[in-house]
């Protein structure tokens, strides 16, 4: 089923420099020389998208997007610094050291012919490089509020759907049907939340409606594709929001459906809590332009299907070791499906999942060893994200927070007191039993 829009009506409304907050000043100067040679060369040019958006609503963009009437070629024609790139929508990318400036062709929904479209049995467009007018650029836009051009002739902000309103009254707005244009695209669903999130916009009520039926429909999306997405998701700054907004609308369980049944299932909502808090640790560290982890942050968003797995292996009477391994491999391996989790992150993850079970060892040997182990740092902030959902784990922490500042000093202390109760017990201590604590094993509150 293809999108088509063509009945969509549109009404172009300018509104001028004096009536929006859309300053050159907030442009990356490249894009301006995009945009003023193409300008210059004869052919229309606008900055659009994402960019106008988010200076409307008090943002500072990174990435500048221009929609010009100039085909690939022609604007390759003028940039020496421009590469065309790729299939599905032929773009040309002009490139100044480290930044990019995308410049797409205005793009329509019908094909007359003359152009090249292709979709799959599905409706989903593997194609699209037919090129039309700014009109029809406009109504082909996913969300209303993406759907606005900053004209550097007269600095104006054109709208051609009513995307400037919706900005002005916080709403995510699918431009046309929207079921049609979510079969079109499934991960259009996740950019409604992720966007929402991100600008603290409400998706608007129609908008929303088909999600929760439509969500499987994010299992025939390219797993590579929705990796990049979830990046995106949580690794932008708003990664809590992002979180609610996929449980909210039942998109959780088709992104991440083992951790979704999961935290269903677990009914002191512990795992949600240690889930929630180490997201919002992420939007900290995102914040404070500190680095993030996707092997980190996959090993919290898929730590509720590992618990799950490694109590069921273990309550089937698999040994400890054997039953995190298998736990680890097994979950793992069925994310794979939805999601392309690369090796370089997936490898990394369960050794923070596989090192919490070392914590609770207090051996000379054991503790120099795992200090010196190189996800060593890793495995001991995700312990320490597990208090959020049991205090069990405290002495734990405190234990290895000293060991990592003055280990000699800590284990020569703890090594002193275990000789003097020793002495203190002589002969007629009775020997203490201790019990076994399967090592590694999720507690119940967990």
């Amino acid at each position: 089923m293809q999108a088509d829009n063509s009945s969509f009506h549109t009404s172009l409304r300018v509104i001028p420099r004096d009536q929006h907050n859309v300053s050159r000043k907030e442009i990356s100067p490249n894009a301006l020389r995009v945009l003023y040679r193409l300008r210059d060369s004869g052919f229309g040019a606008f900055l659009v998208g994402g960019a106008v958006r988010d200076i409307l609503v008090g943002g500072h963009p990174k990435d500048f997007d221009v929609a010009t009437d100039a085909t690939p070629e022609q604007v390759k024609g003028l940039f020496r610094n421009c590469r065309l790139i790729g299939r599905r929508f032929r773009l040309a990318h002009v490139v100044y050291g480290r930044e990019i400036i995308e410049v797409a062709t205005f793009r329509a929904n019908i094909d007359d012919g003359s152009g090249d479209r292709e979709t799959d049995t599905g409706g989903r467009l593997v194609r699209d490089n037919v090129y039309g007018s700014i009109e029809d650029d406009a109504v082909r836009r996913d969300f209303t509020a993406n759907a606005l051009y900053y004209a550097v002739e007269d600095f104006s902000v054109r709208d051609y759907v009513g995307g400037f309103e919706d900005v002005q009254n916080r709403l995510m707005r699918l431009i046309g049907d929207p079921e049609t244009r979510y079969r079109e695209d499934p991960v259009r669903m996740l950019r409604a939340v992720r966007l929402a999130a991100k600008l603290g916009f409400e998706i608007e009520a129609a908008t929303a409606a088909p999600i929760p039926h439509l969500a499987p429909l994010l299992a025939d999306a390219a797993p590579a594709r929705l990796f990049e997405e979830c990046l995106k998701l949580f690794l932008s700054g708003h990664a809590v929001e992002s979180f609610l907004g996929l449980e909210r609308f039942g998109l959780l369980s088709a992104l991440l459906p083992e951790s979704a049944a999961a935290l269903k299932s677990n009914r002191s909502g512990a795992l949600r809590r240690m889930v929630l808090e180490g997201l919002k640790g992420t939007d900290a560290r995102v914040a404070n332009d500190e680095p993030v982890s996707p092997a980190f942050l996959f090993a919290l968003l898929l730590w509720p299907a590992y618990c799950r797995d490694l109590m069921g292996l273990q309550a089937q009477g698999v040994h400890t070791a054997e039953a995190q391994r298998r736990a680890a491999d097994r979950v793992t391996l069925h994310q794979l499906s939805t999601i392309a989790l690369p090796r370089r992150f997936s490898l990394p993850m369960q050794e923070i999942w596989l090192l919490q079970s070392r914590f609770q060892q207090r051996q000379r040997k054991r503790v120099f060893r795992l200090l010196s182990h190189p996800r060593f740092r890793a495995a001991f902030d995700f312990l320490s994200l597990r208090m959020a959902a049991s205090d069990e784990h405290a002495a734990d922490v405190e234990f290895w927070r000293e060991a990592q500042q003055h280990p000699g000093e800590l284990l020569a202390h703890q090594e002193a007191h275990a000789h003097l109760d020793d002495e203190e017990g002589g002969e007629d201590r009775a020997p203490r039993k201790r019990r076994r604590r399967r090592r590694g094993a999720p507690t119940a509150s967990e």
